[in-house]
């Protein structure tokens, strides 16, 4: 990867995640009509963390969690071949507030896709979004997040890559171009 720079390294990973999970404590405890739901592929890890921290926090709170697959809700296909994740939404949306957690908004389109993959399971309440990394400058679409783990300014060529392997979690912004 051509011209490294790291976002986040590993302690200030887990710090801005913990951080959000503050966050959505602070607006939504006791959880009584808020579920969290994580985009798949990439959501997921950000959401399982943000999920098992709250739970450990407040043992006491119950609340909704599933993942979401958003694969043929996507407008990018483009001819490829895309292999669908598991969609875990064993629970209604029905009159709840969603908090969609992904782990880098770029365009938007994502965003987008998951609203649409949403309303197959109810009308929610209100749709909030976590993201852990925010391109604010390369939206296509209308789309802004309400809790941020850290918003960058990058431009189109740079790519955001976010490890979460167990012996490595960070984020970096590289040059795509060789």
């Amino acid at each position: 990867m051509k011209g490294l720079n790291t976002i986040m390294d590993d302690e200030q990973f887990k710090l801005t995640l913990k951080r959000l999970a503050h966050e959505l404590i602070e607006n939504h405890y006791p959880f009584s009509d808020t579920c969290l739901i994580g985009i798949q592929p990439r959501g997921i890890v950000i959401s399982d963390f943000i999920h098992a921290y709250i739970k450990q926090a407040h043992p006491e709170v119950q609340f909704h969690y599933g993942k979401l697959d958003i694969t043929f809700y996507r407008d990018d296909f483009k001819g490829q071949i895309h292999m669908p994740n598991i969609t875990d939404l064993d629970f209604s949306i029905e009159g709840k507030k969603v908090v969609l957690i992904d782990d880098v908004l770029y365009t938007g389109r994502t965003i987008r896709a998951a609203m649409d993959a949403l309303l197959d399971h109810g009308r929610a309440k209100k749709v909030e979004l976590c993201i852990l990394v925010d391109r604010k400058f390369s939206r296509e679409l209308p789309i802004q997040p309400d809790y941020v783990g850290k918003s960058i300014d990058s431009i189109v060529t740079q790519k955001v890559k976010v490890f979460w392997e167990e012996d490595r979690k960070g984020v970096v912004l590289y040059d795509s171009i060789n």
